[in-house]
C-alpha cells in the first residue's frame, strides 16, 4: 500500500523551491508555510494547522500599499495626491496582485480545502491576491519593510513602472459621455454583490444604460468597480463597434 503524504506534509517538502522561486530565504520557515494555509484548509485540517493566513493578508495589505505609496510619491514628485491615490489602487486591486503571484509562480503550493480546490472562477482569483498580500506580510513579519521592499522592486518593478507611467483612462467620465451622446441619459451602476472580510471587501457592480445592463466589474470599492464596470462596458461597445 502506497503512503499518499496529505497536502501540508507536500508544502513542507516543497519549502527551498518556493524560497528560490521567491528569491528569498527565510529565517522563520513557519511563517513561510503559514502564508499558504487558506482558511477552508485550516477548517478541514484543524488537527494538522492551527491558524490560517487572513492575518498575514491583513498585514501584507498595508505594508504593500506604504511601499507603492513611497514608490509612486519619489518618482512622480509633480503628481498630485488624487493621482497618485489612483495609481497606488491600480496596482493594489485584486487582478493585479492575483497578476503578480502568478509571476512568481507559486499558486500551485496553496492550501486549500476540497471545495475551494474545485473553484476556478472569480473566487480563485481573490485567493490568489490574497496570497500575495500574505506573502508581503509573511517577508516583513521575517526581514523587515527594507527587505519587503527589496523583494518586491526585484520582481515587480518593471511592472510597476508600465503602470505609473502610462497615462490613466477615466472609464467612468468616458461611459457618461458616450451615454449623454447616444442616449441622452447618464449611466447608472448597482452593487450587485458584497464579498470578503471587513478588510477586504470585494464588490461586484453592474453598469446599465437605460436599465440595460452593459457592462460589470469588481474592486476593493464601490468606486473601483464602478470604474471596472465601465472599463468592461465600453470594451464590449468597442468590439461590437469593431465588428
Amino acid at each position: 500500500m502506497t503512503y499518499k503524504m496529505n497536502p501540508f506534509e507536500t508544502l513542507l517538502e516543497k519549502i527551498s523551491e518556493i524560497e528560490e522561486r521567491l528569491s528569498y530565504q527565510f529565517k522563520n520557515k513557519k511563517i513561510l508555510i503559514l502564508a499558504f494555509v487558506h482558511r477552508s484548509f485550516f477548517n478541514e485540517y484543524r488537527a494538522v494547522v492551527d491558524q490560517h493566513n487572513e492575518r498575514l493578508e491583513f498585514l501584507g495589505d498595508s505594508v504593500l500599499e506604504l511601499i507603492i505609496s513611497d514608490y509612486v510619491y519619489e518618482h512622480l514628485p509633480t503628481e498630485p495626491e488624487g493621482h497618485l491615490s489612483n495609481l497606488r489602487s491600480s496596482i493594489v486591486e485584486a487582478s493585479n496582485c492575483a497578476q503578480l503571484l502568478i509571476k512568481l509562480n507559486v499558486a500551485e503550493f496553496i492550501l486549500l480545502g476540497k471545495g475551494e480546490r474545485m473553484n476556478d472562477g472569480r473566487g480563485r482569483e481573490k485567493i490568489v491576491a490574497d496570497l500575495f498580500e500574505a506573502l508581503i506580510g509573511a517577508i516583513y513579519k521575517d526581514g523587515g519593510l527594507e527587505a519587503t521592499r527589496r523583494f518586491f522592486l526585484h520582481h515587480f518593478e518593471e511592472n510597476i513602472k508600465e503602470i505609473i507611467y502610462k497615462p490613466l483612462r477615466n472609464w467612468k467620465a468616458e461611459l457618461q459621455d458616450y451615454a449623454q451622446k447616444k442616449h441622452q441619459k447618464p449611466p447608472t451602476y448597482k452593487v450587485l454583490k458584497e464579498s470578503g472580510p471587513d478588510h477586504s471587501k470585494i464588490f461586484q457592480v453592474i453598469a446599465y444604460i437605460e436599465d440595460q445592463e452593459i457592462g460589470e466589474g469588481t474592486g476593493p470599492s464601490k468606486k473601483q468597480a464602478e470604474q471596472a464596470a465601465a472599463e468592461n462596458a465600453l470594451n464590449k461597445l468597442e468590439n461590437k463597434y469593431d465588428d
